[in-house]
């Protein structure tokens, strides 16, 4: 069974202590929001899962093998895969040839029949087997954001981040990537999904972590969560936010750096 267990991760930059004692556990193919205001330090936790940045403290174990201090590509290795907010295609290859990347970057010859075929079938799976001699250029947003998931899927990652996976998209097409995410997470894979888009998260996941300024203030289903006062003031919103007399800036304004 999947198991990704973070223990006490503390990441400083300078004095700014950007995340705070964060602990929590994933087991099985669960499907996990993760939220928070501009700020609250949802990029860095995505970046120490990855490996892009290592944790002044804390412990990151993913299956019994603890991937904290592995760089990046051995984290991908070890089963974690991410996708980024802004889409990170090769624009200048086609659409089947972005396919072919990671299973090169595992050691697999991209002529090989066996890469060949698991391309093909991903590219099934996401409907998008007719644009598979399309440069990736010409996709629309929401196309890249499937590609990218697409090449996740190469990998075979056990646990899967999507970061801001339905921003930008068109309201026709994120009900496809709605889709595909739910299929995804059926084949036993455990996701994490980052998004500002709250009835996105609240409709997808069953359960949802909440940072606030580097403190993991909540861990609880959806429903929980909305009525948490502690969430209501730090993101969701003031009871006149919410009724519509205020300001709702947490579908309006961009994900925190």
């Amino acid at each position: 069974m999947i198991e990704l267990s973070v223990s006490r991760l503390n990441k400083r930059f300078g004095g700014n202590h950007v995340l705070k004692d964060i602990s929590f556990d994933i087991r099985g193919a669960e499907m996990v929001g993760l939220i928070g205001p501009n700020g609250a330090g949802k990029t860095t936790l995505t970046n120490v899962l990855d490996g892009a940045v290592k944790p002044n403290s804390g412990t990151v174990y993913l299956n019994g093998t603890r991937i904290d201090q592995l760089p990046s590509f051995e984290v991908a290795k070890a089963g974690l895969g991410r996708t980024f907010q802004v889409t990170r295609s090769f624009r200048r290859m086609t659409v089947l040839e972005n396919l072919y990347v990671p299973a090169m970057a595992q050691g697999r010859s991209h002529k090989s029949d066996e890469v060949k075929e698991e391309a093909l079938e991903v590219l099934d799976f996401l409907t998008m087997a007719h644009l598979r001699n399309e440069y990736a250029r010409a996709l629309s947003g929401g196309q890249q954001k499937l590609l990218e998931l697409g090449r996740l899927l190469m990998l075979d990652p056990d646990v899967i981040i999507l970061d801001e996976p339905f921003a930008g998209v068109h309201p026709k097409l994120m009900e496809v990537i709605y889709e595909y995410i739910r299929r995804v997470n059926e084949r036993g894979k455990a996701m994490i999904i980052i998004s500002h888009q709250m009835d996105s998260i609240f409709a997808l996941c069953k359960r949802l972590l909440v940072l606030n300024y580097g403190d993991l203030i909540a861990d609880d289903t959806p429903e929980k969560v909305k009525n948490d006062p502690v969430v209501i003031e730090a993101y969701l919103g003031t009871t006149e936010d919410r009724s519509g007399t205020g300001h709702r800036d947490d579908e309006t304004r961009p994900a925190d750096g």
